[in-house]
């Protein structure tokens, strides 16, 4: 009889694998659970914990681009206007974000400067407000159909080819979809909204309407739905208002109401070319609103006394968050006023007010006075900028 020999080596193998699987088994186990309790105690203790974070924002009034002005920029390879702007570099550089309001459209030179009634400006203007350290413009205005789309589609392209975001003017339907959001360091998200009353008469393009923002409450209201769900905060660029006139009217008010019930965070007023004052708003869910009605001009060569006076509002925001819940403030809002200096057309200079003597405007420090007082009727406790 032939006897099977059977091997007893693989059976103990396989038990041995067996063991070591379930020990494994075991561990992970015990690793897998020792880990999600650290985990969970992780975030407990980050719900716990408040963490606070601010950023300052700066918006200067209207970059308005009169023939005089581009003529004094002009080198022999084209045009320089960051001098211009030097004596106020240090302000717009020293914030978090700057913004400004472009008025003129920069079509460039190509397309054929031009000036009063219907603008069209040098590319440089851009470059300049890129390296005093602007970082989004503003483009919706009653002078933003001044060229017609040629203008509106160069001008596009070369705020994208400086990388500078821009609002309220788009190249196409798409574009005027995307609800621009800056992103910043330290964490805090900005949207940038854009509207105007009008654009002097100049019709839309029909099926063009992503051209330029028309001040629309439906649409209004339909962005800032999307804006607030994308950004911390959204600041609303409103071109509306009376020309020369220096406190807001009816019609300013009640739409700024609205603006600020949809939950706006800033709003902040172009058109009247001259300052009005700053006030805070209350909105339907007792949110507090900062309004500037108008920042007057910035950069023009308007005459009148009042036309030559601007400013750069500036503020904080902070951001407070918990867990999952997160508050946004608008804090610390502060006023550089500037004054528009120049001699027969020529050296063209904004100047901070502060700093003026009675050389660059008679009576310059009673004007700083009264302009202050001005801003800050509604808002004694308005920070001023003067160092």
């Amino acid at each position: 009889m032939k006897y099977k020999v059977i091997s007893i080596f693989p059976i103990m193998l396989l038990m041995l694998l067996v063991l070591v699987s379930c020990a494994g088994q075991n561990i992970e186990s015990v690793q897998t659970a020792e880990d999600h309790i650290a985990y969970n105690s992780a975030i407990q203790k980050k719900q716990n914990i408040k963490m606070e974070t601010s950023i300052t924002v700066a918006a200067i009034g209207d970059m308005l681009i009169h023939e005089p002005v581009y003529r004094d920029a002009q080198t022999e390879g084209g045009y320089d206007f960051t001098p211009m702007l030097h004596q106020v570099k240090q302000y717009l550089q020293a914030p978090t974000v700057s913004i400004a309001n472009q008025e003129t459209m920069i079509g460039g030179e190509a397309l054929g400067l031009s000036t009063y009634p219907q603008f069209n400006s040098p590319f440089e203007v851009g470059d300049a407000l890129k390296a005093v350290g602007v970082d989004a413009v503003t483009l919706a205005n009653n002078h933003t159909l001044d060229r017609g789309e040629e203008a509106i589609q160069r001008a596009i392209e070369h705020w994208e080819t400086i990388d500078m975001m821009y609002t309220g003017a788009y190249k196409d339907e798409e574009d005027q979809k995307h609800i621009r959001v800056q992103e910043t360091e330290e964490g805090i998200s900005l949207a940038y909204l854009s509207y105007t009353y009008g654009t002097n008469g100049i019709p839309t393009p029909v099926g063009q309407d992503y051209l330029v923002n028309r001040i629309d409450r439906e649409k209004i209201a339909e962005d800032m739905a999307v804006a607030k769900e994308k950004a911390d905060a959204v600041i609303v660029s409103l071109h509306f208002g009376t020309e020369n006139e220096r406190m807001p009217n009816e019609e300013q008010k009640e739409l700024a109401q609205y603006t600020a019930d949809l939950g706006a965070d800033v709003i902040i007023g172009h058109h009247p070319h001259v300052l009005q004052p700053v006030e805070w708003l209350t909105g339907e869910n007792g949110k507090q609103t900062l309004v500037a009605y108008s920042l007057g001009n910035f950069l023009s060569s308007q005459q009148e006394y009042y036309q030559r006076i601007g400013g750069m509002l500036q503020f904080s925001i902070r951001k407070t968050s918990q867990g999952d819940d997160a508050q946004v403030t608008v804090e610390e809002p502060a006023f550089l006023p500037t004054f528009m200096s120049y001699t027969d057309f020529k050296d063209y200079q904004v100047l901070p007010m502060f700093d003026l003597t009675n050389k660059e405007l008679a009576g310059a420090s009673n004007a700083y006075e009264a302009i202050k007082a001005h801003l800050s009727q509604w808002m004694p406790e308005l920070q001023f900028i003067e160092e």
